[in-house]
């Protein structure tokens, strides 16, 4: 049976990322998150939020997928065919994770600004900051895990959700915690998949 082994700074940094899940859960939608979402909201400003309309698209489940695919066909191009299964299908059933979350806990989005995009589900965690921050760090872990350039591909991707995730705010349809609570997850998950994507095929001897 494959076993899957995680260093003690990871689950350090996974139960960390869970406590701030949890968190965000419990305390969102408060005083600071409502201080902080009138101060990025974007409504006013017409150019922040035609940016911010362009880079949340960057966590939409379709643009993540693609970028999943791709990612896949490198790693079987390079013969590592269980890591690109992993990578293809563990966002997916991470996505399904998120909507299953939003379904529980059932908060409301944000209602004291206008939205500036459409959005039809509810609020927590941030789909778009989940998808975000689990597709992208899988990405660079998966492609340049091994190489002397994972850190900062690696940074690069926090960076480009931690983006994604302020769009949000600056849109008005998320809380800034549904946001954090969106990275958390979304994060923990990238580090599973990693994980899980370097053991053994199932049925092979590690």
């Amino acid at each position: 049976m494959t076993e899957i082994r995680l260093n003690k700074p990871v689950l350090l940094l996974a139960g960390t990322l869970l406590l701030v899940w949890l968190s965000m859960l419990l305390l969102g939608t408060g005083n600071l998150d409502r201080a902080l979402l009138n101060e990025i909201y974007g409504g006013h400003r017409p150019a922040l939020a035609d940016a911010a309309r362009l880079i949340t698209m960057l966590g939409d489940g379709r643009v993540v997928t693609f970028f999943t695919a791709i990612g896949a066909l490198f790693l079987i191009r390079r013969n590592r065919r269980w890591p690109a299964v992993v990578l293809l299908v563990g966002p997916l059933i991470g996505k399904g994770l998120t909507e299953l979350q939003k379904y529980e806990i059932n908060r409301m989005r944000p209602a004291e600004d206008p939205h500036l995009v459409v959005v039809h589900n509810l609020s927590f965690p941030s789909g778009h900051s989940a998808n975000a921050m689990m597709t992208y760090v899988a990405l660079a872990l998966f492609l340049f895990g091994r190489t002397e350039r994972r850190s900062i591909w690696v940074a690069g991707a926090v960076a480009l959700a931690l983006l994604v995730g302020l769009s949000r705010v600056v849109l008005g349809v998320h809380w800034p915690s549904d946001v954090i609570g969106g990275w958390s997850y979304g994060l923990v998950w990238a580090l599973l998949l990693y994980a899980i994507s370097r053991q053994s095929k199932p049925g092979r001897t590690a």
